[in-house]
């Protein structure tokens, strides 16, 4: 069995180029699209279902990094994508709830103050400049600390035993 073949630099700086291209259209969007709700309820709801929906398009993506003829560079692409599609969502619920009600943090949270204390809590620097004071604000921190943790170990783990599988399923297939 022969070892499979290594992606080419054009090909590397492609798929780089792709993942960049794709985190900073998420970055985009995020400050874009309009985000205007007036119930709480519904922030946590909507952060709910986003939250499956990330799961499936995880889902989804580990699949395709297995059948990729290149899985580690499959895997980057998915990681540029999940990452910040995970961080936003939370920044997006914290903006949301911070207009319905403005003293449910510290202070009133623009979009930016929202991304910076989601990446804040997923590196859990917690520089305390940005607090949840009301207890629903609470309760989706708790829930981004718990996700944070998935990410960091159960995703990031799965990305990984993805990666192995492609290289072996492509190991298999090589002639011999």
């Amino acid at each position: 069995m022969s070892a499979p073949e290594a992606p080419s630099r054009v090909r590397l700086v492609l798929v780089l180029t792709r993942a960049l291209v794709v985190a900073v259209l998420i970055v985009v969007l995020f400050y874009v699209l309009p985000l205007r709700v007036s119930v709480e309820l519904n922030t946590i709801i909507r952060l709910v279902v986003g939250l499956v929906a990330l799961s499936l398009l995880i889902a989804w993506q580990l699949r395709g990094i297995v059948r990729s003829p290149y899985p580690a560079l499959r895997a980057v692409e998915t990681l540029a994508m999940v990452i910040p599609l995970f961080l936003l969502l939370f920044a997006a619920a914290y903006t949301l709830m911070s207009q319905a009600q403005p003293a449910a943090f510290s202070e009133e949270l623009s979009r930016t103050d929202a991304v910076y204390f989601s990446v804040t809590v997923f590196a859990t620097v917690g520089f305390g400049d940005i607090s949840p004071v009301s207890d629903p604000a609470r309760v989706v921190v708790t829930i981004q600390m718990i996700a944070d943790l998935l990410v960091l170990g159960l995703v990031l783990q799965a990305v990984l035993d993805a990666v192995s599988r492609g290289r072996a399923r492509l190991s298999d297939t090589s002639p011999a």
